[in-house]
């Protein structure tokens, strides 16, 4: 068991030094085989919000400044966490490249931008994938009282070429998606993605995996052009969205990534039809030109801690 505490996170200019050391090819980095991940779990004991940043990421997803920490904001936070646990752990799988799929965040009570909280992340159920295979970082807030007041899963694919024949592809066809309906009390956008939202997004977010900076360094893993964050699209979304309840869930599906520049459609349900544990908001990004879906979401309501 490989347990670490910060006194604070971890600065993205140390972490970037560590990841570029980890690619270079010094001898046997001591990575354990694919059929398991470091027991070990990382921790930011007392976590103090960086104001300035906290005030960039509104900006630039859209989120307003009401004294309320957006709850997609931790999931960004944790990230200088597991970046870390990627590089210092025996880490089964190459760090560059791993694509973002699945990310569940539940807040059981609004988190006041001030308040200093208590951070952990952990590695969590290997499986997998017929792209390759798949595992989890899991993220819990607690407060100062040892409460919890947020948790999330990301889910990470690491993609392996596995010979199939092409009887396999023809055999699972591709799902047809078909835009929902616009819910008239609902929320209905069309905008814009800048090319540059991923190098932006990356500053303040301190995710620089070069699939998302640049479109020459996309390319190297196979993307013809630079792709937006997934995060940066969940929280988009969420903040074009009427005020979600104070406990609740946000699940989303990162599906077709968004190219650079791009402009696409945001279809949501009203959050207010959220009046209990048992509604359901769901929401989707599309591309504004067919329907082609690059993020399936849906918000729940939960009863708070």
């Amino acid at each position: 068991m490989s347990d670490k505490h910060y006194d604070a996170l971890p600065k993205a200019h140390t972490t970037y030094a560590n990841i570029v050391k980890s690619l270079l090819p010094i001898g046997n980095s001591g990575k354990i085989g694919k059929d398991q991940l470091p027991q070990a779990t990382y921790y930011v004991d007392d976590l103090h919000i960086d104001q300035e940043n906290l005030n960039d990421y509104r900006k630039i997803c859209g989120f307003a400044d009401n004294g309320k920490v957006p709850i997609t904001y931790f999931s960004v936070l944790s990230q200088a966490l597991q970046m870390n646990m990627m590089v210092k752990e025996p880490f089964p799988f190459a760090m560059l490249g791993l694509v973002h799929v699945d990310n569940s965040v539940t807040q059981y009570r609004p988190v006041g931008e001030r308040e200093t909280v208590a951070m952990s992340v952990a590695f969590d159920n290997l499986r997998d994938h017929a792209q390759g295979q798949q595992f989890d970082f899991v993220t819990t807030v607690k407060s100062s009282e040892g409460e919890m007041i947020w948790e999330g899963t990301s889910t990470y694919l690491s993609r392996s070429k596995k010979p199939s024949s092409s009887k396999d592809k023809k055999s699972s066809p591709r799902p047809v998606t078909v835009k929902p309906l616009v819910n008239e009390e609902g929320v209905h956008s069309i905008f814009e993605v800048p090319e540059d939202i991923g190098r932006r997004y990356a500053f303040v977010s301190g995710d620089f995996n070069l699939i998302h900076l640049h479109p020459l360094s996309a390319r190297a893993f196979g993307f013809p052009k630079a792709i937006a964050h997934g995060m940066w699209s969940k929280a988009k979304c969420l903040a074009m969205m009427d005020e979600l309840p104070d406990a609740c869930t946000v699940d989303v599906s990162f599906k077709l990534p968004i190219f650079l520049p791009a402009e696409v459609e945001l279809i949501a349900d009203p959050v207010a039809q959220l009046e209990s544990v048992e509604n359901t908001c769901q929401f989707g990004l599309y591309s504004s030109k067919n329907d082609k879906p690059h993020l399936a979401g849906v918000v729940k309501r939960q009863s708070s801690h």
